[in-house]
Protein backbone atom coordinates (compact mmCIF):
# COMPACT_ATOMS: atom_id res chain seq x y z
CA UNK A 1 0.00 0.00 0.00
CA UNK A 2 3.16 2.23 0.54
CA UNK A 3 3.98 2.51 -3.29
CA UNK A 4 0.31 2.90 -4.63
CA UNK A 5 0.60 6.76 -5.58
CA UNK A 6 4.19 6.17 -7.26
CA UNK A 7 2.97 3.09 -8.71
CA UNK A 8 0.02 4.90 -10.12
CA UNK A 9 1.89 8.14 -11.22
CA UNK A 10 4.59 5.83 -12.99
CA UNK A 11 1.84 3.90 -15.03
CA UNK A 12 -0.51 6.53 -15.84
CA UNK A 13 2.51 8.38 -17.06
CA UNK A 14 4.11 5.58 -19.00
CA UNK A 15 0.63 5.29 -20.62
CA UNK A 16 0.23 8.85 -21.55
CA UNK A 17 3.56 8.68 -23.50
CA UNK A 18 2.57 5.97 -25.22
CA UNK A 19 -0.66 6.84 -26.22
CA UNK A 20 0.68 10.90 -27.11
CA UNK A 21 3.62 9.27 -29.18
CA UNK A 22 2.08 6.65 -30.98
CA UNK A 23 -0.97 8.95 -32.11
CA UNK A 24 1.42 11.83 -32.93
CA UNK A 25 4.52 10.94 -33.02
CA UNK A 26 5.53 12.98 -36.21
CA UNK A 27 4.11 16.01 -35.42
CA UNK A 28 5.72 19.31 -35.30
CA UNK A 29 3.86 20.29 -31.45
CA UNK A 30 5.30 16.49 -30.50
CA UNK A 31 8.33 16.91 -31.40
CA UNK A 32 8.36 20.09 -29.21
CA UNK A 33 6.69 19.21 -26.41
CA UNK A 34 9.49 16.26 -26.58
CA UNK A 35 12.02 18.80 -26.57
CA UNK A 36 10.91 20.91 -23.94
CA UNK A 37 10.42 17.52 -21.97
CA UNK A 38 13.90 16.69 -22.45
CA UNK A 39 15.24 20.12 -21.04
CA UNK A 40 13.08 19.79 -18.15
CA UNK A 41 14.79 16.05 -17.49
CA UNK A 42 17.98 17.79 -18.14
CA UNK A 43 17.40 20.22 -15.52
CA UNK A 44 15.24 18.30 -13.27
CA UNK A 45 19.13 15.56 -12.96
CA UNK A 46 21.03 18.71 -12.72
CA UNK A 47 18.94 19.70 -9.39
CA UNK A 48 19.33 15.92 -8.13
CA UNK A 49 23.17 16.01 -8.43
CA UNK A 50 22.94 18.74 -6.02
CA UNK A 51 20.47 18.67 -4.08
CA UNK A 52 20.12 14.99 -3.16
CA UNK A 53 18.40 14.66 -0.08
CA UNK A 54 15.59 16.97 -1.88
CA UNK A 55 15.04 13.64 -4.13
CA UNK A 56 14.91 11.72 -1.08
CA UNK A 57 12.09 13.88 0.61
CA UNK A 58 10.46 13.73 -2.76
CA UNK A 59 10.31 10.21 -2.92
CA UNK A 60 9.72 9.57 0.80
CA UNK A 61 6.22 12.33 -0.07
CA UNK A 62 5.61 9.58 -2.75
CA UNK A 63 5.96 6.52 -0.52
CA UNK A 64 8.84 5.54 -2.31
CA UNK A 65 12.33 4.34 1.02
CA UNK A 66 14.87 6.15 -0.85
CA UNK A 67 15.76 8.80 -4.00
CA UNK A 68 18.04 7.08 -5.57
CA UNK A 69 14.32 4.18 -6.29
CA UNK A 70 12.93 7.42 -7.38
CA UNK A 71 15.69 7.88 -9.98
CA UNK A 72 15.91 4.50 -10.89
CA UNK A 73 11.85 4.81 -11.86
CA UNK A 74 12.06 7.73 -13.62
CA UNK A 75 15.22 6.14 -15.68
CA UNK A 76 13.08 3.21 -16.50
CA UNK A 77 9.80 5.47 -17.70
CA UNK A 78 12.74 7.34 -19.76
CA UNK A 79 14.50 4.48 -21.29
CA UNK A 80 11.04 3.14 -22.05
CA UNK A 81 9.87 6.31 -23.79
CA UNK A 82 13.51 6.68 -25.76
CA UNK A 83 12.94 2.80 -26.80
CA UNK A 84 9.35 3.98 -28.10
CA UNK A 85 11.12 7.14 -29.66
CA UNK A 86 13.41 5.44 -31.15
CA UNK A 87 11.19 2.67 -32.89
CA UNK A 88 8.57 5.29 -34.23
CA UNK A 89 11.48 7.05 -36.04
CA UNK A 90 13.05 3.64 -37.53
CA UNK A 91 9.63 3.00 -38.98
CA UNK A 92 8.84 6.35 -39.80
CA UNK A 93 12.21 6.30 -41.85
CA UNK A 94 11.70 2.69 -43.76
CA UNK A 95 8.16 3.62 -44.94
CA UNK A 96 10.14 6.93 -46.30
CA UNK A 97 12.97 5.00 -48.04
CA UNK A 98 10.84 2.31 -49.21
CA UNK A 99 8.78 5.33 -50.93
CA UNK A 100 12.54 6.66 -51.82
CA UNK A 101 13.28 3.27 -54.01
CA UNK A 102 9.86 3.16 -55.49
CA UNK A 103 10.07 6.23 -56.84
CA UNK A 104 13.96 5.52 -58.14
CA UNK A 105 12.36 2.59 -59.80
CA UNK A 106 9.27 4.15 -61.01
CA UNK A 107 11.87 7.01 -62.63
CA UNK A 108 14.43 4.49 -63.77
CA UNK A 109 11.81 2.01 -65.63
CA UNK A 110 10.46 5.20 -67.19
CA UNK A 111 14.04 6.37 -68.70
CA UNK A 112 14.35 2.44 -69.87
CA UNK A 113 11.02 2.58 -71.72
CA UNK A 114 11.79 6.17 -73.12
CA UNK A 115 15.28 4.88 -74.28
CA UNK A 116 13.96 2.52 -76.00
CA UNK A 117 11.28 3.86 -77.42
CA UNK A 118 13.63 6.71 -79.05
CA UNK A 119 15.50 3.54 -80.55
CA UNK A 120 12.96 1.84 -82.08
CA UNK A 121 11.75 5.20 -83.56
CA UNK A 122 14.80 5.62 -85.07
CA UNK A 123 14.98 2.47 -86.62
CA UNK A 124 11.37 3.28 -88.41
CA UNK A 125 13.56 6.26 -89.41
CA UNK A 126 16.18 4.47 -90.60
CA UNK A 127 14.01 1.75 -92.77
CA UNK A 128 11.60 4.22 -94.13
CA UNK A 129 14.67 5.90 -95.16
CA UNK A 130 15.85 2.61 -96.98
CA UNK A 131 13.20 2.09 -98.65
Amino acid sequence: MKYIWIQLLLLVGTGALVLTFVRRWDRAHTRAWKRMAFAAFVIANVYAVFRPQDVTWIANQLGVGRGTDLVLYLLVVAMAFMTLNSFMRFRSLEAKLTDLARAIAVNDGQRVNDDRFTAEQAEVRAETADR
